[in-house]
């Protein structure tokens, strides 16, 4: 797809990501990102975090050889209380692609709707590859955009027959209980919990997907043989794993360094329960064979997902490709 200075920069809304990148593609996406970096086809993503008051901000960025060679720089603002208080989405944010051999500035993308979809399809890829073959009850912890899309990318890998859905705000799990209904019909039983509790320890996955700043999942809430995907935690603030389901589960993490500063790992470390190399695996190292899955039936196998911005280079350079072929989105200039 060769450019010159005369090519416009194409401006992709959340519609145009929504559009041209299906689950599907986006789980196949990442899953080779994955394997790319665990094969040294990839360097070592990066990240920088920033306070705020309420919230914060976060820069992430990655390079991945696809149909040409790309560069991703991701900022993100998270502000949990932004419904309540503004009337705004919780993420924001936007992300910039590059051709990492010249520089060239290819796309400007929304960065929510990517965020949103490679989070859910790392969840699935994850599944896919550490949940029981059988599994097929579920608890989803957080019922908002990533909870929806965890149940959406979880039911593309597994057999899905029954769905607990547990959030602070019950209006947010009904709402997403009927969704999801219209959605799968009678095929998966749709179940909202008061209790988190009565979900987790009748579930063989189970997704946490909040801004909790105080552990939601103990190692008495989950039984043996479940896999649990800790997605909520991506800064230092957030915990949503107690330490001592850290401490007894195999610890498989997107990104150990990552995990080990902003994810829930970093509070098993800090609490001298876990050391960093005492994690099984990055996932990658997982999908490539480097490292075995899961070895048997009664394993808890955690998941901690801090996402990395090699998820965002890989589904935003498909939404790209797709959008230049198709003539997509808003082309604009700089200059």
């Amino acid at each position: 797809m060769p450019t010159s200075e005369s090519t416009p920069v194409l401006l992709l809304s959340r519609g145009d990501v929504r559009e041209l990148l299906s689950m599907d593609d986006c789980i196949e996406a990442v899953e080779n990102a994955f394997v790319a970096a665990a094969d040294g086809r990839a360097p070592q993503p990066r990240a920088l975090g920033f306070s705020a008051a309420d919230g914060g901000f976060h820069v992430k960025v990655a390079s991945l050889a696809l149909e040409r060679p790309y560069f991703v720089a991701k900022l993100n603002a998270n502000f949990p209380s932004n419904r309540e208080r503004f009337g705004l989405p919780t993420i924001q944010g936007l992300v910039l692609l590059t051709d990492s051999e010249n520089g060239r500035p290819l796309a400007v993308l929304d960065s929510m709707e990517i965020t949103i979809l490679r989070t859910g399809a790392a969840t699935a890829v994850a599944a896919r590859r550490l949940a029981r073959a059988d599994a097929s009850v579920v608890t989803i912890l957080g019922c908002g955009n990533q909870g929806r899309v965890s149940l959406r990318a979880l039911s593309r890998v597994r057999a899905l027959q029954r769905v607990y859905l547990w959030d602070i705000d019950a209006d947010a799990a009904a709402r997403l209980a009927n969704e999801a209904r219209a959605e799968h019909g009678q095929a998966i039983v749709m179940e909202v919990i008061s209790d988190r509790t009565s979900g987790t320890r009748e579930s063989d996955i189970v997704v946490t997907c909040t801004p909790s700043r105080e552990p939601i999942l103990m190692r008495g809430d989950v039984r043996v043989g479940t896999f649990v995907a800790a997605v909520g935690a991506d800064s230092e603030t957030k915990h949503e794993i107690a330490v001592d389901l850290l401490r007894g589960a195999k610890v498989v993490t997107d990104d150990a360094e990552q995990c080990s500063r902003i994810g829930d790992l970093h509070h098993a470390i800090a609490a001298g329960a876990l050391r960093c190399d005492e994690v099984h695996a990055n996932l990658g190292d997982v999908l490539s064979g480097k490292k075995p899955g899961r070895e048997g039936e009664d394993e808890i196998i955690l998941f901690d997902s801090t996402g990395t911005a090699l998820q965002d280079v890989a589904a935003a350079a498909l939404v790209y490709e797709r959008a230049a072929a198709s003539g997509r989105g808003t082309p604009f200039s700089f200059a």
